[in-house]
C-alpha cells in the first residue's frame, strides 16, 4: 500500500517514514481493498510532552477512515493509531460479511 507522508513545520526522518510504512502496510492483512492512505505530523508548541499528532487517513471503498492521536512520539502514535484502525478495520469487514 502506498502511504502519502506529510511532515508539517518539520522534516521528517527516513527511518520514521520506514516505520510508519511498515505499520501501514500491516492493515493489508485485515481488509485488502484499501485504496490510499494519508498520514500527517505534526508538532505542537505546548507546554506538556504530549506535544506530537499523528493522523492517518485511510480511503476504502464506500468510506474514509481517520484516526488522531496525541502522543510522546510519533512511533507511539503510530503504534496506538494502527491498533485503532485495525479494530476499525476488523469492525467494517465483519459489517459487510454480514450483509451478504
Amino acid at each position: 500500500m502506498k502511504v502519502n507522508t506529510q511532515a508539517i513545520n518539520f522534516n521528517a526522518d527516513q527511518k520514521l517514514l520506514d516505520f510508519i510504512q511498515k505499520r501501514m502496510n500491516k492493515l493489508e492483512m485485515y481488509y485488502d481493498k484499501v485504496i490510499q492512505s494519508e498520514v500527517y505530523l505534526k508538532v505542537e508548541k505546548r507546554s506538556d510532552k504530549l506535544n506530537k499528532i499523528f493522523e492517518a487517513k485511510l480511503n476504502v471503498p464506500g468510506d474514509s477512515l481517520i484516526v488522531k492521536k496525541h502522543c510522546k512520539s510519533f512511533e507511539e502514535g503510530v503504534d496506538v493509531a494502527v491498533a485503532s484502525l485495525e479494530r476499525q478495520l476488523k469492525k467494517r469487514k465483519q459489517k459487510l460479511r454480514e450483509k451478504f
